[in-house]
């Protein structure tokens, strides 16, 4: 009997503590939801990284090396605490292989990235530009860099031809591209009229216009549609990098970093650290959304054995480089930046004073 008492009565203490646990655990959802309510939306972008931080970072990390790929010789460059949010310069390629033949760099983008003012710059590069091709001995198209020598060949022939250096590569096949933008629920992009690719030797499709969002298949199609031009091949490239980030900044969901690096596994490579990366990830999220200016190195057809190139118009050549080593230096004040618009501004001037 006694027995039974004292049992009754542990388990009326049990069932009370259980009551106080309850208790103080909606306490914190509330204070938790209070705190996402009223000063949630001060303290978004902290509370982003805290939670990156506590839950994601690991996961991403380890997902991240399987897509670390150091060029031949290339030692894992570890960026000193001072230097990490120094302004520093990618090569973007976007790859290209079908059935049974070589990868080849299909978009070629030198960007100049400045984490901490959020501003990156994006030269694109024809994929038909003629030059020579470093460490092959000839010229050649420069997207064929790619496919005679991977990425060292790349990195080698773009610093060749801009006369900086590369700091590092990413490389993305353009299944990895297309199962992105289906994980965002699709991408916004500025198509006013229809987009009907019917050349003969082409891949026929219709993308059309005016649709509030375009899946991975039509994103896809948009990026590698040249029948106007390849110069507006690159353009919509650049249209298509800031869509990217303006879907990813509006959803404003880290939870899903883990699953789009899952999607990105060997669609995906890099020779940057994966733990500057991540260092790099937090610094997005804290600052201000990304401020991307674009420029294309226009160019002139010409043929050459049969063979169609473009020969470098050699003042937007220059400019490129001049803006490079002004977003390339820490000095640089934001309003000091050279962009696509100073140029524009300049040929006004001058032709005002004409």
């Amino acid at each position: 009997m006694l027995e039974r008492k004292q049992h009754l009565k542990n388990k009326a203490k049990s069932k009370d503590k259980k009551r106080k646990n309850k208790g103080k655990r909606a306490l914190i959802v509330v204070a938790v939801l209070l705190l996402l309510g009223t000063g949630g939306y001060i303290f978004r972008k902290e509370l982003s990284v805290m939670a990156f931080d506590l839950f994601l970072s690991g996961q991403v990390e380890k997902k991240l090396e399987k897509s670390y790929a150091p060029v031949e010789e290339q030692e894992p460059q570890q960026v000193p605490v001072e230097e990490k949010f120094k302004p520093f310069s990618m090569l973007l390629l976007g790859v290209d292989q079908r059935d049974n033949e070589p990868a080849r760099s299909d978009t070629m983008i030198y960007a100049v990235v400045r984490p901490e003012e959020s501003r990156v710059l994006l030269v694109s590069i024809p994929r038909d530009t003629y030059t020579e091709i470093v460490g092959r001995g000839k010229e050649d198209k420069i997207n064929h860099a790619y496919a005679f020598g991977g990425a060292k060949m790349a990195k080698d022939t773009v610093t060749g031809l801009l006369d900086h250096p590369v700091d590092y590569y990413a490389a993305i096949n353009f299944h990895g591209l297309r199962d992105i933008v289906d994980a965002l629920g699709g991408v916004e992009l500025p198509i006013t009229k229809d987009i009907v690719n019917k050349q003969k030797d082409h891949e026929k499709f219709t993308i059309k216009a005016n649709k509030p969002l375009y899946n991975g298949q039509e994103a896809l199609n948009y990026v590698r549609y040249r029948e106007d031009s390849d110069f507006n091949r690159t353009g919509r490239h650049q249209i298509f990098l800031n869509a990217i980030v303006n879907r990813m900044m509006k959803l404003d969901q880290v939870s899903k970093i883990p699953e789009l690096m899952d999607m990105m596994g060997e669609n995906f490579k890099t020779d940057m650290m994966p733990s500057y990366i991540i260092d790099l990830s937090k610094q997005v999220l804290l600052g201000d959304s990304p401020t991307i200016k674009g420029f294309t190195i226009m160019g002139e057809g010409f043929r050459k054995n049969g063979v169609y190139y473009d020969s470098v118009d050699k003042e937007d050549l220059e400019y490129a480089k001049q803006m490079i080593d002004s977003w390339s230096n820490p000095d640089t004040k934001p309003e000091d930046l050279l962009t696509p618009e100073s140029r524009d501004q300049q040929d006004s001037t001058a032709t005002t004073k004409e």
